[in-house]
């Protein structure tokens, strides 16, 4: 096979911003948000996780996971998340954004209270899943139960799960919804909720739900909403379940590309690409990877 490499810059890239244009809307929601992007107002940034107070168990999977320096929205958004502050962070996929409210749910939890502490809904099962697994393995040194309650599963199996205590559970709206209703999920002990890819989840019709899930939490919950859009539907949400939200927005031109070296292969037959791929695998040493 022959394979041609070709090496891109970041100057030379040709590109397309999707940035959401900042709207002129004089009838705005109030607190500076429209229904383009919103506006911060937290600036502080730690660009380390040691520079956190991060607790030493979490700390030492952080970086056995391989994270070596907090992103941009992790820089940000993780130190609020730990005070306890409601929180809108509005952040693009691949940004780091899971890895952040999993760090600052992580930093809360009481590892002793076998009860669940911690509610992150997703719009699929898929991303729910994904979550987890990111949330046990930076917990890894924590000994804690975490919680995958998405449809296509035994509904006993969740029941059993739940009834055996779970320190943190994922899922997606309709699925927890249902064990709650079952009593299976128990919500007395929670402290912290998380909306992630909010303006999915909305656009999918999980409003309803969303707001029939939140009447049963605790009144002292922190709220935490994640979306890389900010539409009316999702700022409603903010306005009705906040109170005086840390905002956080982070920009494309934010988003770093340090360490990250781009380059691509130009493949003459569309079934080499498998090989090819295959063949960088072989290759390179790669630790972390999209496909």
């Amino acid at each position: 096979k022959q394979l041609k490499n070709k090496a891109m810059s970041a100057e030379g890239e040709e590109h397309y911003s999707s940035e959401p244009q900042q709207a002129d809307n004089g009838d705005a929601p109030p607190g500076g948000i429209t229904d383009a992007d919103i506006d911060s107002n937290w600036d502080e940034a730690i660009d380390s996780f040691d520079g956190m107070d991060i607790p030493e168990e979490l700390l030492r999977g952080i970086y056995a996971y391989g994270f070596e320096k907090p992103s941009a929205i992790q820089q940000r958004a993780i130190k609020p998340t730990m005070l306890g502050r409601d929180l809108i962070a509005q952040a693009q996929s691949g940004t780091g954004k899971t890895a952040t409210f999993a760090i600052g749910t992580l930093a809360k939890l009481d590892p002793k209270l076998r009860e669940c502490q911690s509610l992150i809904l997703a719009p699929t099962r898929e991303l729910a899943q994904q979550i987890q697994k990111v949330v046990i393995a930076l917990g890894d040194y924590m000994e804690l139960q975490v919680h995958a309650c998405v449809g296509g599963t035994a509904v006993r199996d969740d029941i059993r799960t739940l009834q055996g205590g779970v320190h943190v559970v994922v899922g997606t709206p309709g699925r927890v919804y249902d064990m709650i209703n079952r009593r299976a999920l128990r919500l007395d002990s929670i402290r912290q909720f998380f909306l992630d890819e909010a303006d999915e989840m909305l656009s999918r019709g999980f409003k309803d739900q969303i707001y029939d899930i939140f009447k049963f939490l605790p009144e002292s919950v922190q709220v935490c909403l994640f979306s890389a859009t900010m539409p009316l539907e999702v700022l409603e949400v903010t306005q009705r379940f906040m109170r005086d939200p840390v905002r956080i927005l982070v920009k494309k031109d934010e988003l770093t590309l340090e360490g990250i070296k781009q380059f691509y292969i130009a493949v003459e037959r569309e079934d080499w690409k498998l090989d090819t791929l295959c063949d960088l695998y072989e290759t390179l040493t790669i630790t972390q990877a999209i496909i």
